[in-house]
């Protein structure tokens, strides 16, 4: 499998080299040359197939050239300690993605990417630092991922002021090989402090520079995993709620690697009808789809910080991979208020017992949305994804809903001491701390 930057296609990249960059060299994300396929057989067999078998062969056609079968099996069960469970929420199914060691979706992607990198990079005396810009979840993720992880450093901005208390000990509570800088600004400033460091000459002779964003394949890969599994046992049937058959998700979306990833999933052939693209009011890829018009924004702070992102970044490989009729007749979009996400979370609380965390609120509330214009029609049972535990929200969850049990892992997160560093928005700044 070959891989080529979403603005030229005039050199090849290796996964290994796609995924230890991070970027293309000409600013570019990394796309394959071709989306594999499942074969024949996985297909007839996602109903049975427990969650690593379908993780191996949804991942080893991308990387087979530099991971050979045994490791990548053992990469797999190493990864996946958890699975991503389908469960009923009223009158819809919902893709549980929180059951990880932070408590979010990313915790699929970042810890396959550590132990990928850490193959990748076997023998390597140079060592390596990734930079990673954050929302929210990503920080966490990541840091938790590489943690103790010879040989590699973790670098994480996050926007000062801008991400929960929990959050930030995740991201910033670590130490060791794991850094925190607290960026006085917005997640769209951390993101571009970061893409302006793999385009600093002078740190790329004195550095070996990787991302860990979904902008990097490596991670994004991974997350096509749980579309597929959630995908056959959709098919299997068995719910009350929904009829057995092809599905279509939900997805809480901000830099939208995640709907990228379940874009990939789809193309590789798993039973998926469609997606709904939900965002908060940052909604550029909704009005995207409306008008037909490409605007990036600045981003607007919000409850689901997560999400608060107005350039996203990953719009680059969907653009890449469909045209704007192609994403029109996939992929639904919709955007809901803060308002609407709190009043989510209470009736549903309250209505059926479930409750949601911010993220996942603007995913049902953007379905209810879309259901009343009658658009969801012959779409298949509806899947929202649950990105994170809502108990990593707790000040805007808990008012609506009453106290949330903390899971033992988000427990020990929040006795850690917050240690970062506060910087300006200035690539002089950051370049100093590396």
């Amino acid at each position: 499998m070959r891989y080529y930057s979403t603005r030229s296609k005039n050199e090849a990249a290796s996964f290994a080299t796609a995924a230890l960059t991070g970027l293309a060299p000409d600013g570019g994300l990394y796309v394959p040359e071709e989306i594999p396929q499942y074969s024949a057989t996985v297909k007839s067999s996602l109903q049975t197939m427990a969650f690593t078998e379908i993780a191996f062969e949804t991942i080893l056609p991308w990387v087979r050239d530099d991971i050979p079968g045994p490791v990548l099996e053992d990469m797999v069960h190493s990864a996946f300690t958890f699975t991503a469970p389908l469960v009923e929420a009223g009158d819809r199914l919902v893709l549980e993605l929180f059951h990880g060691p932070t408590a979010a979706f990313k915790d699929f992607g970042a810890r396959f990417m550590a132990r990928s990198f850490s193959w990748l990079r076997r023998g390597e005396d140079k060592p390596l630092k990734i930079l990673v810009a954050t929302s929210g979840d990503t920080g966490g993720a990541v840091a938790d991922g590489f943690y103790g992880v010879q040989g590699i450093s973790v670098t994480v901005l996050y926007p000062k002021g801008r991400v929960s208390p929990l959050q930030e000990r995740q991201i910033a509570g670590l130490g060791d090989n794991i850094s925190a800088l607290a960026v006085e600004g917005s997640f769209d400033d951390c993101q571009r402090l970061v893409k302006q460091a793999f385009g600093d000459e002078d740190l790329k002779k004195r550095l070996v520079l990787s991302s860990a964003n979904s902008i990097n394949v490596s991670r994004l890969i991974p997350q096509a995993v749980y579309y597929t599994a959630a995908a056959g046992q959709a098919l299997a049937g068995g719910f009350r709620s929904s009829p057995a058959g092809p599905s279509s998700f939900c997805v809480p979306s901000g830099n939208f690697g995640n709907l990228t990833a379940g874009l990939y999933s789809y193309r590789m052939g798993a039973p998926i009808e469609g997606f709904i693209a939900a965002t908060n009011i940052n909604k550029t890829v909704p009005d995207y789809l409306e008008s037909g018009s490409y605007e990036a924004r600045i981003s607007r702070a919000t409850l689901s910080n997560a999400m608060d992102v107005g350039a996203p970044s990953n719009f680059e490989r969907m653009a890449a991979h469909f045209s704007l009729e192609q994403m029109r007749r996939l992929i639904l979009g919709a955007s809901v208020s803060d308002d609407e996400t709190c009043k989510t979370i209470s009736r549903v609380f309250s209505q059926w017992g479930y409750c949601l965390d911010p993220h996942s609120a603007v995913g049902w509330q953007a379905a209810d949305t879309l259901r009343k214009t009658g658009k969801l029609a012959n779409r298949g049972a509806l899947a929202i994804l649950s990105t994170a535990h809502p108990a990593k929200f707790a000040e805007t969850v808990e008012p609506l809903t009453g106290p949330i049990a903390l899971p033992p892992s988000l427990q020990r997160a929040m006795e850690r001491t917050v240690n970062a560093r506060i910087i300006p928005v200035e690539m002089e700044a950051l370049r100093e701390c590396l």
